[in-house]
């Protein structure tokens, strides 16, 4: 079966639209590594914790103990490469902007979600190109 790659692209508030994305797989029973550069992941982390009082993710940042990332339905990583060799098992990847999965066999689903920033798109068609490359499939979901 191979990888499913979905892009989320004009996205203004790339933090929430993650946050929502998470919950929404949580409340699914979804285990999911989510990878992003050390300023996304950051803000990311800091929403996990206090976005809502009564919707609190469980989630952890890698490089972690193995007794949590065991217990822990979402792993935040700043590249694929940082997480466990496990990480596949996860079988989903929401990508923040990090590079793209190396080897994304094993993988689900990857999801991209691109912000509105000329940079960020720019970044966002190069791994679109790469993923192409790969022979996958792309689906496009324009959020502006």
């Amino acid at each position: 079966m191979a990888t499913e790659v979905e892009f989320h692209t004009g996205v203004q508030d790339v933090p929430g639209f993650a946050w929502r994305l998470l919950r929404k797989a949580h409340r699914q029973g979804a285990q999911l590594l989510v990878t992003a550069p050390e300023p996304a992941l950051s803000e990311l982390d800091r929403r996990l914790w206090t976005q809502e009082a009564l919707d609190f993710l469980p989630h952890v940042r890698l490089p972690a103990a193995p007794a949590l990332t065991q217990r822990s339905p979402i792993w935040l990583a700043t590249a694929w490469a940082a997480a466990p060799a496990e990480a596949a098992a996860r079988r989903v990847c929401l990508n923040l902007g990090a590079d793209m999965p190396q080897a994304p066999a094993g993988l689900a689903r990857i999801i991209e979600v691109v912000g509105s920033e000329p940079e960020a798109a720019q970044a966002g068609r190069e791994r679109w190109r790469r993923y192409k490359a790969l022979g996958l499939a792309v689906v496009h979901h324009n959020a502006a």
